[in-house]
């Protein structure tokens, strides 16, 4: 029987039908405290059952996956697209989500179309310097009802695959990138069919969180009301308001059980960071929020789309409001680590709007700081925003005055050049940001879509399983990189692969200790063979292993 097996670099994209003839990988350094990951992809000549086993020096620090596809129903939405960096530009089936291999019973079926083995090691911060190495043990059987467990000897047919590790005598230094993507609460309750804060939905939200900070997320969006986030005009989302306010007379009462609850669930996994949701309508502050009140027994959305942003009514809740979350997040020992929003993407025509927000705002939260996803430097011109958000593709403008707290994005777009994490793409447009990151000593990322599982505007849920686009709203993959699972969730090949440009930042980081910043951006664009700008990068994987090579064996010189 014909079978192929191969080891691959984890920014390799191997769909159903490919040619197996890749470069393989069995050797990789690596610092203590970092994350390996890469990919097994087999195929045989005739449907077949494999049992799969690990033998490794690190035992407790492998987990392994099962790949499957995720369907591009919209790959891009610009036209004249062709030569533009995309894997494909038709609908259809890409590799991205990462089954946990033990779901699976620790099998694999195998078959004339490429299976894949996603392989993740988490070296432990004190791994003592040395070698290592992780065995993969393929074992094929005709019998596909065969029981468990399978005994070696009763194999067809029994590969390995061996990745030997160096770890280096340094530790990989503590995330400094502030990453967020957006989590959605009432998304995981539509889809998962369950009551809004009921045990269920606690739990779920427990299962997403560590999931986001597993791919990196250190930073969550806090529903302390309904995000007034890609909402009709009009129209709300279903509740998922944290804080209970009661009304009395001109005073309001705040009640903070269950936002106390959700940050003890973020710090349980880990994470550092918090974003309140925006306190004003997306794109141009033009209304308040939809805000849920309880008046004289009665519980209703008191603001909202019918209430204007500057109205005296909302205004004076606003100063209420504000004053007591921020208490409550000094309270929490947390106040210097959040943010707040004001409203995301506001237009130059709602700078005056923004200025009035602003200026209520920021004598009231006391050591946290302000901002938004915006690009349009007036805004920082103005005074008006401490951490600007801005576009990859506008950010080159925002670099020219020096922002202090210069943070970056992307969203829907841009398709064309620049970075981003849509599934027609290939991994290294992803992987790239580490290096740009650091280049440009960007303190933030932000993207909107962590679980974002509606159509656009959020008329609609949408299965995720069905459309990646939001019903072809956006480029496929943009509303998110976690799946629902049917009580859980899974991660994806994108959320692994921007995690290691995370990590790329960190090795940054590392070396600069030894030879300064100044050096390590020029081995950078050493490498590039340019001056490396978010519109103008190296478009191969080869590079980026490549550069991270040659770094970690600076690192190994000084260490």
């Amino acid at each position: 029987m014909e079978f192929q097996i191969v080891q691959l670099s984890s920014l390799e994209k191997i769909r159903a039908n490919d040619s197996l003839k890749r470069d393989e990988i069995h050797k990789k350094a690596v610092l203590a405290g970092e994350r390996l990951s890469y990919q097994i992809c087999m195929k045989a000549e005739r449907r077949m059952d494999a049992a799969v086993e690990v033998e490794s020096d690190l035992p407790e620090a492998v987990r392994l996956y099962l790949v499957r596809d995720a369907y591009i129903d919209v790959p891009a939405k610009e036209k004249d697209m062709e030569g533009e960096d995309y894997i494909t530009l038709e609908p259809g089936f890409m590799p991205d989500i990462l089954v946990p291999l033990e779901e699976q019973g620790n099998r694999v079926a195998v078959s004339p179309r490429t299976s894949t083995l996603w392989v993740k090691v988490d070296v432990p911060k004190d791994t003592p310097a040395g070698d290592y190495r992780v065995k993969v043990k393929i074992m094929l059987i005709e019998d596909l009802h065969a029981p468990e467990p399978l005994a070696p000897e009763e194999a067809d047919l029994q590969v390995c695959q061996t990745m030997d590790i160096k770890v280096v005598p340094a530790a990989l230094p503590a995330q400094r990138l502030i990453y967020t993507r957006w989590f959605y609460a009432d998304c995981i309750a539509v889809q998962h069919g369950v009551e809004i804060y009921s045990e269920k939905h606690w739990e779920l939200i427990d299962k997403y969180i560590a999931a986001a900070a597993d791919v990196g997320i250190n930073m969550i969006l806090v529903p302390i009301h309904t995000p007034p986030l890609d909402t009709a005009v009009g129209t709300t989302r279903p509740c998922v308001q944290l804080v209970d306010i009661e009304k009395k007379g001109d005073s309001y009462e705040f009640s903070f059980e269950k936002f106390r609850r959700f940050i003890d669930v973020c710090k349980k996994n880990g994470i550092q960071y918090f974003e309140m949701a925006h306190m004003f309508s997306q794109w141009g502050a033009k209304c308040a929020p939809n805000i849920m009140v309880t008046e004289n027994g009665k519980k209703d959305y008191l603001f909202g789309w019918h209430v204007a942003a500057d109205s005296p009514e909302y205004v004076s809740f606003l100063r209420q409001y504000i004053a007591a979350v921020s208490k409550e997040l000094v309270a929490e020992g947390i106040s210097e680590r959040t943010y707040f929003h004001i409203s995301d993407e506001p237009s130059l025509e709602s700078l005056e709007t923004y200025r009035t927000a602003s200026e209520i705002m920021r004598p009231l939260i006391g050591d946290s700081k302000t901002f938004d996803a915006l690009s349009n430097y007036d805004f920082c011109e103005n005074g008006l925003i401490e951490c600007p958000v801005t576009s990859v593709e506008h950010i080159h403008e925002f670099l020219e005055h020096n922002v202090e707290n210069q943070w970056a994005y992307y969203c829907c777009g841009p398709e064309k050049v620049f970075p981003n994490s849509f599934l027609a793409m290939p991994s290294h447009r992803i992987r790239i940001l580490g290096f740009l990151l650091y280049k440009y000593n960007i303190k933030g990322f932000l993207h909107w879509g962590l679980n974002s599982y509606y159509s656009c505007v959020s008329k609609y849920p949408v299965n995720p399983y069905f459309t990646t686009s939001g019903d072809r709203a956006f480029p496929s993959g943009d509303p998110f990189i976690l799946y629902p699972a049917r009580d859980g969730v899974y991660s994806s090949i994108r959320g692994e692969v921007t995690y290691e440009a995370i990590q790329d930042m960190d090795i940054c980081f590392a070396l600069e200790r030894y030879i300064g910043k100044k050096a390590v951006t020029e081995i950078i664009d050493r490498a590039a063979g340019f001056d490396m700008r978010f519109d103008h990068y190296p478009k191969n994987k080869e590079f980026l292993e490549n550069l991270r090579a040659e770094m970690v064996e600076r690192i190994k010189e000084f260490a």
